[in-house]
């Protein structure tokens, strides 16, 4: 969409959406057990299909997933140094498993180092634009603060919650150094910057609980993969200046996946009727308006087959026998005051219970019926936007 309308494109970091590995593979290459692919099983000077050169990006640098293989740089469609050895952890993470996939490796591959050499290739990806007369759109997914949790030494011990705070110190210094470079290169006056992030904390963020006296969830209820909130609920912070205030926060429901309508309406982009099912335009918050039609009035969130939870305003409805998927200690739910017992489904209403201890649904059954209703609706039709047949999102209220 960006490049129809004249923006230069870069995703630098972690990609994670697939490439076609197949296509390097030599004739009979077999894998090992545990180790996956030796080195040799593959053509490394070959290019690699179905990246994101092949998805809309003019350019690429990173190394897919910092705990798949292969591990070595990417840019573009071909790895800049051809793995020779099997994987092997470097360094040991200083919280949690390296959790790292068998596979081919570059002898001598650190995993601290990924992050910084991530941030420098942005860094310096920024300022190669001041010589280009297009406007440009960076996508930078980091590696951190996924496992595994490997922060540099001169990250280790700022903060008082062991290696994942210390990763996450790193990371803060990582969000400043792009920053710097947009101010440093005459770009912060006319540049979004979108920041958020995927999922809610790994099933490591209980120990960090004993251990730091350290939430990583905050208030929330709930990890990565959990239907609770503090699974899906996510930060989302946006700097456009003259255009949002500092300081300006909204309560209203928007989803990641409403990224798309609000980008196409900024760039006067008419969306095709068979693309962004989901997403809704949320533009007029960002212009600081508390509510207009058209905006989110639900969201459905999943992590396995039937096992949902919708919300709508501040209800939310967990239609399933828990809303946990990642497995949670006994001592966690005692101290907090969590039921401990199982349910057919869960209501909760965030404005007066944000951690979800509350149970509503025997005292609410209308609410849970039109709940349900409404998931069922949405999973019925298939989307959730506003659409009509035939035709596009319309751009009301675009950016003039």
């Amino acid at each position: 969409m960006l490049r129809t309308q004249g923006y230069r494109t870069a995703c630098i970091g972690k990609w994670h959406l697939g490439w076609n590995w197949d296509a390097l593979k030599r004739d009979g290459a077999q894998s090992e057990i545990k180790k996956g692919y030796p080195p040799d099983a593959f053509n490394w000077s070959k290019p690699i299909p179905d990246g994101p050169i092949a998805h809309g990006f003019d350019y690429y640098f990173g190394d897919d997933v910092p705990n798949f293989p292969p591990y070595t740089w990417i840019e573009n469609e071909h790895v800049l140094a051809a793995p020779s050895v099997p994987y092997v952890p470097n360094p040991i993470p200083s919280e949690g498993s390296a959790e790292g996939r068998g596979g081919p490796m570059v002898e001598g591959w650190r995993q601290d180092q990924v992050m910084p050499r991530l941030t420098e290739k942005v860094v310096e990806w920024i300022g190669q634009q001041k010589e280009n007369d297009k406007p440009f759109f960076l996508y930078f997914p980091w590696t951190s603060p996924h496992a595994p949790i490997v922060p540099t030494k001169e990250f280790q011990g700022k903060t008082k919650a062991g290696g994942y705070g210390d990763f996450m110190f790193q990371s803060d210094w990582t969000a400043g150094q792009v920053l710097k470079a947009l101010d440093e290169n005459g770009f912060r006056e006319n540049t979004i910057v979108i920041f958020t992030s995927d999922n809610g904390p790994e099933k490591y963020a209980y120990n960090r609980i004993r251990n730091f006296q350290h939430r990583s969830m905050g208030p929330l209820r709930g990890l990565k993969r959990d239907i609770w909130e503090g699974g899906h609920r996510v930060p989302f912070v946006i700097r456009w200046p003259g255009i949002i205030k500092i300081g300006q926060t909204s309560n209203a429901l928007i989803s990641q996946i409403d990224l798309m309508a609000t980008i196409a309406a900024i760039v006067d982009y008419n969306l095709p009727a068979n693309t962004a099912e989901d997403s809704h335009n949320f533009l007029p918050l960002l212009y600081g308006k508390s509510k207009y039609d058209g905006i989110r009035e639900a969201h459905i969130h999943n992590t396995k087959t039937d096992h949902y939870a919708i919300r709508e305003g501040e209800w939310v409805l967990i239609d399933a026998k828990s809303g946990g998927v990642s497995k949670v200690p006994e001592w966690f739910d005692k101290e907090n005051g969590y039921e401990l017992n199982s349910y057919n489904e869960a209501l909760y209403n965030l404005h007066e219970d944000i951690a979800q201890r509350k149970n509503l649904a025997a005292e609410y059954p209308e609410k849970v019926m039109e709940l349900r209703a409404l998931l069922q609706q949405i999973r019925k039709q298939g989307h959730s936007a506003p659409r009509l047949a035939g035709k596009g999102i319309s751009n009301t209220n675009k950016l003039k």
